[in-house]
């Protein structure tokens, strides 16, 4: 199922409720990865398309319950996250970020309960407390929401050699409880609804592109000699080790000639060999280059001068920044995934991951300033295009609006003894002949 499937564009009719639980963590702490800053953009998707209906709400962990987000402060927030993050400067933002984490434990009220008419929606993109399957499942029956998760991957139930292991079971939950109390599911790829057929055969899934803010940089990098970028968390699974060897050959062979490489992400897990390569290995200093986590702005910069973007993960749900680095007409080199094909759409050279000598060639093919290799890539980047993030939510809330709830909106009793005191003054004042066509309207 994908978004174009339905026909004419919908809508919900009720409130629109984003869980931040991760993003204000996230965005305190000065820490964006590529899901948080798809949350961002989901919630600023989501100011743009239904204003009045856009809510944001969060777990407080403190008290265990889902609480409803100062609505003036949560939307001023969402609105500058993205502009510093792209600017480089979240300290302030940071700080606001804290005030919101604790207004979610302190003062901001619980989520209401259902009362009749139109059902919220709740869209939760992290899946930040979605491992709470019972509070989960509470929430959405307290509420009546439709609840209507975004499944990025995966990778820690069926590669769990490349998570953490506390990410398995982790995961395992979120699984549980989209399985209990999910409507429908959103997915980013093919490969992403293949994989969760397998656990969630029956639920709904809506198969959509995720959308791209295509990055502008003020200047590019000024290079001192050709360069390559390779852009994720330094973990196993974005498999660093294999370019590192790589570049140790190449400053073997070729010496200053070698191309330089830049690597752009935070430090993630079990990254030992990674590191000991970067910080002891005297054969790739001065051609290797470590930047951490930068910003949007830093981060267009260093990909518009490249030669091509390197992608040699093992496992991906996605692949966000082929599509970034596409969008601004930057070559790319990737493994052959599924993922990857699926977005790239035949632009990008694909090889395998463990095909050290081939990516070695196709990197030295795309060095020369008249290279054959990247001007075909390049032509056939004419052709491609970017998805928009307007177009995924508007396909989201689509998906949302016509979603069949899986059980009946329960209504709380303040609820129903107001509707049997409706039904019962209506009975009072009608004709004995109208009175069982009002209570089938009220109950129906």
């Amino acid at each position: 199922m994908t978004g174009s499937d339905y026909g004419g564009p919908r809508t919900p009719e009720g409130e629109v409720w984003l869980d931040i639980s991760r993003l204000l963590y996230r965005v305190f702490r000065g820490k964006i990865t590529g899901i948080d800053r798809v949350e961002i953009a989901y919630a600023e998707q989501l100011l743009d398309a239904v204003p009045e209906q856009a809510r944001f709400v969060a777990y407080d962990y403190w008290r265990g319950s889902f609480r409803a987000m100062p609505r003036a402060p949560a939307r001023v927030l969402v609105r500058e996250i993205g502009p510093a993050w792209r600017a480089g400067d979240m300290a302030g933002v940071s700080r606001r970020a804290l005030q919101g984490l604790l207004r979610s434990i302190f003062t901001a009220p619980a989520l209401p309960r259902y009362r009749g008419g139109a059902r919220p929606t709740y869209i939760n993109v992290s899946n930040h407390p979605l491992h709470l399957v019972d509070r989960v499942g509470r929430m959405t029956a307290r509420t009546g929401a439709v609840f209507i998760p975004l499944v990025h991957d995966l990778i820690p139930l069926e590669m769990p050699e490349y998570v953490p292991p506390a990410w398995v079971g982790h995961h395992r939950a979120r699984l549980r409880t989209i399985a209990a109390h999910a409507d429908g599911i959103i997915s980013n790829s093919e490969s992403t609804t293949l994989a969760l057929r397998k656990h969630i055969p029956r639920l709904p899934i809506a198969t959509i592109a995720l959308g791209t803010r295509i990055l502008t940089a003020p200047a590019a990098m000024a290079p001192g000699s050709a360069y390559f970028v390779m852009l994720g968390t330094i973990e196993p699974r974005k498999n660093h080790l294999l370019l590192l060897h790589i570049w140790r050959r190449l400053v073997r062979e070729y010496g200053i000639g070698a191309p330089d490489l830049h690597i752009v992400g935070r430090r993630g897990w079990e990254n030992e060999q990674i590191v000991d390569i970067l910080e002891r290995c005297g054969d790739i200093a001065g051609h290797v280059h470590e930047h951490g986590m930068v910003g949007d702005g830093e981060l267009a910069g260093i990909l518009a001068g490249a030669r091509a973007l390197l992608m040699p993960s093992f496992a991906e749900g996605y692949g966000l920044p082929i599509v970034e680095a596409l969008a601004m007409g930057v070559p790319v080199l990737c493994s052959d995934l599924g993922a990857h094909r699926e977005i790239g759409k035949g632009v990008p050279e694909f090889l395998d991951p463990l095909d050290g000598p081939a990516w070695m060639r196709m990197i030295m093919d795309y060095v020369p300033p008249q290279s054959a290799a990247r001007a075909a890539q390049k032509a056939r980047l004419a052709g491609w295009r970017a998805p928009a993030w307007s177009e995924h939510m508007a396909a989201v809330l689509d998906f949302a609006a016509r979603v069949e709830p899986r059980r009946p909106a329960v209504q709380s009793n303040w609820s129903r003894m107001m509707l049997a005191t409706s039904v019962s003054s209506t009975q009072a004042m009608k004709p004995a002949s109208t009175v069982s066509a009002v209570a089938s309207q009220r109950t129906g």
